[in-house]
């Protein structure tokens, strides 16, 4: 039976699940652990447990582990990554600017090992981004992910305050999309003015449902 530690890393709002890995963590400690990226830094977000038959055959892929519990230095590293990041977030908007796209650039983000980030950006259409990529790659000595996201992604990633005066529940709650239609308004007997019932992404909000 395979003993699950769910974590929440930085870079994304939903608790994903990691074989514990024979590290023994409870819920609120920092922990390194092994993705398809590469090693990440997450928290441990609910106390871990061991899983059963049916849990492990719902998954939709095979458990990462855990690699160990983080350390003080582990944290250090975590926020000068995030503050380089936000660092070179004008010079992103300024080389999509000197190129002519059509994008608009949301966050970067830098992996855990530091020789990889990934730059986020919005666009409703596809973006030949080659020349950036290279010019992105030569100026911050780094490899280099472009990430096209979605509306409702990037309110989720940038955050903010919704039209209830809570945070936004893309932002706050996480988890999977779901889809949202203005017949969830009507039986609710709500306005059916866009800009009462649309979020800041523009899309009609997530609370309608």
């Amino acid at each position: 039976m395979a003993r699950i530690t769910p974590v929440k890393l930085p870079s994304s709002s939903k608790t994903l699940w990691f074989d514990a890995n024979g590290v023994d963590a409870v819920k609120g400690n920092a922990v390194i652990v092994q993705t398809a990226r590469g090693s990440e830094y997450g928290t441990v977000s609910e106390s871990p447990f061991d899983a059963t038959p049916e849990q492990l055959s719902s998954l939709k892929s095979s458990l990462k582990p855990v690699v160990r519990l983080a350390t003080e230095k582990d944290a250090q590293r975590l926020a000068e990554l995030q503050q380089r990041a936000r660092d070179i977030m004008p010079a992103y908007r300024e080389l999509v600017e000197e190129e002519g796209l059509d994008m608009r650039p949301v966050s970067v983000e830098f992996l855990f090992d530091g020789d990889k980030a990934v730059f986020y950006f919005e666009s409703e259409d596809r973006v030949d981004f080659r020349e950036l990529v290279r010019k992105l790659a030569s100026r911050f000595k780094v490899r280099v992910d472009m990430r096209q996201i979605g509306p409702r992604d990037e309110a989720r990633m940038v955050g903010g305050i919704g039209h209830c005066g809570q945070e936004l529940c893309c932002k706050r709650l996480g988890g999977e999309f779901c889809p949202v239609s203005i017949r969830m308004a009507k039986e609710q007997d709500l306005s059916l003015n866009p800009q009462k019932i649309s979020g800041i992404c523009g899309r009609l909000m997530c609370c309608l449902r």
